[in-house]
């Protein structure tokens, strides 16, 4: 039997056909929920090669992996980034891959866009949590909402559909989002909300921003008609539609309703380590297997092991008594 016949179950008895990699720490954003303004990043050195990834990215193809999603911090800015989409668009090409797709800020997308069609690239999540440019300077601290805007028309001139991710922060965009609901719908652009995650040190106090989606979704019923519906992209989002705008909504739940029982997905880090749950500090060292031999033996052994070792569910929690996070790495290690 070789590794592409043998699907990857966890011992909860979920198959894992999503990789989500994380191509660069780095980004040119220092959105205030995500990152300290002072960051530390990875030394250079200590990153894997683009070659090294797309060996990696191709021994979780061969292992069933059909969904590959590249993220960061911000996967475009990470150097000739462009020449790894393309090598991995020829699993796209051969079959094995279903989707090879993004999460981006949207800030390189004008620069991008048509190259990453002419890859097989069909649909992009761009993470955008205000329209207003001056609250959207005071979040991302170092971002121009004119750049984003510029991406998104550059996308859709392209032909990629995008999705919009916003992450729902109180007393900042709550009184918002319907007016990013429409905006958004009025494109032909779907639009997910992300309830804040404790994941690293940040400048921010989280139980100040922290709003339950359930509560967000009752002040949205006071204004739209939603309708559960069971449309999925493989991702973790509960989708309604709204009659009103005719477009989906999708909620992303980790604090108050937790998905952990249909995860699908590890994820991967530019250093080589993978992890099996967002939520959880436990992880496997890939890159020393896959620098220790040629062939895909030792690496393949060491997937195994990892997966075997998935976790239920993850730690999440906020509340006043817990001011530390969770987890104690940033987003931008993992992409999220």
């Amino acid at each position: 039997m070789t590794a592409s016949t043998v699907p990857m179950i966890d011992p909860f008895g979920r198959t894992i056909d999503y990789l989500r990699v994380s191509v660069t720490d780095r980004c040119d954003f220092r959105c205030t929920y995500c990152m300290a303004e002072d960051m530390t990043f990875l030394p250079k050195k200590d990153l894997l090669s683009l070659e090294e990834l797309d060996r990696l990215c191709t021994a979780f193809v061969e292992k069933g992996v059909r969904k590959l999603r590249l993220t960061g911090g911000e996967p475009l800015v990470r150097k000739n980034i462009m020449h790894l989409v393309r090598e991995l668009s020829r699993h796209l090409k051969s079959g094995a891959l279903e989707e090879l797709t993004l999460t981006t800020n949207g800030s390189q997308l004008a620069r991008f866009a048509d190259e990453l069609a002419d890859c097989g690239v069909r649909r992009l999540n761009v993470s955008l949590d205000t329209l207003d440019p001056d609250k959207f300077r005071a979040i991302t601290r170092w971002g121009h909402f004119g750049k984003v805007m510029e991406g998104l028309e550059a996308a859709e001139r392209a032909g990629l559909k995008v999705k919009i991710n916003a992450v729902a922060l109180k007393g900042f965009n709550d009184g918002e989002i319907p007016e990013m609901l429409r905006w958004a719908h009025g494109r032909g652009m779907d639009m997910t909300v992300i309830e804040t995650m404790p994941m690293g040190e940040i400048d921010a106090d989280r139980t100040d921003q922290y709003l339950p989606l359930s509560l967000l979704r009752a002040r949205l019923e006071n204004e739209f008609t939603l309708t559960d519906i069971p449309f999925k992209t493989g991702g973790p989002a509960r989708y309604v539609e709204i009659a009103e705008t005719g477009g989906r909504l999708g909620f992303i739940t980790p604090m108050t309703h937790n998905f952990c029982e249909s995860c699908n997905r590890v994820r991967l880090t530019c250093t080589g380590t993978l992890y099996m749950c967002l939520g959880q500090e436990d992880a496997a060292d890939l890159r020393q297997p896959l620098r220790a031999s040629e062939g895909n033996e030792l690496l393949h052994a060491a997937i195994d092991a990892a997966i075997g070792r998935k976790p239920k569910g993850h730690d999440f929690v906020i509340d006043r008594r817990t001011n530390r996070p969770s987890v104690s790495r940033h987003m931008s290690v993992t992409g999220g």
